[in-house]
């Protein structure tokens, strides 16, 4: 996947966020939703105690994948370093890790996982 694709991916996935989170039932998001820095949206989602949201997950992890992507570090594994797997990052362009680190990830923190699932 090319970086124009690459940034083409997360802008879509980015107006799609924005428009779940302007659905939401919160005056506060109604008018910055569309306008408001995805900092800071993830501010208000955690004022409004949506942190365990899944929206707010997603919006988490699209804001890391693209300032991966500004400081040419995308597509690189945030625990090991190594190279994520292209299928991976196509099914899901915001991946954070590696199958191996996810793995690794997932089964280290499933109780948390599944306390917030």
């Amino acid at each position: 996947m090319t970086i124009a694709n690459t940034r083409q991916a997360l802008s879509q996935l980015e107006a799609t966020l924005r428009e779940e989170i302007a659905a939401l039932p919160f005056p506060e998001l109604q008018g910055s939703a569309l306008k408001a820095s995805l900092s800071e949206l993830i501010d208000t989602l955690t004022r409004l105690h949506l942190a365990d949201d899944l929206i707010y997950d997603r919006l988490t992890r699209l804001d890391a994948a693209q300032c991966q992507l500004d400081l040419g570090l995308y597509g690189l594994c945030a625990d090991c370093e190594s190279e994520i797997e292209q299928d991976r990052l196509i099914r899901d362009p915001t991946v954070q890790r590696c199958l191996s680190c996810d793995d690794h990830y997932r089964h280290e923190h499933r109780h948390e996982l599944r306390l917030n699932h």
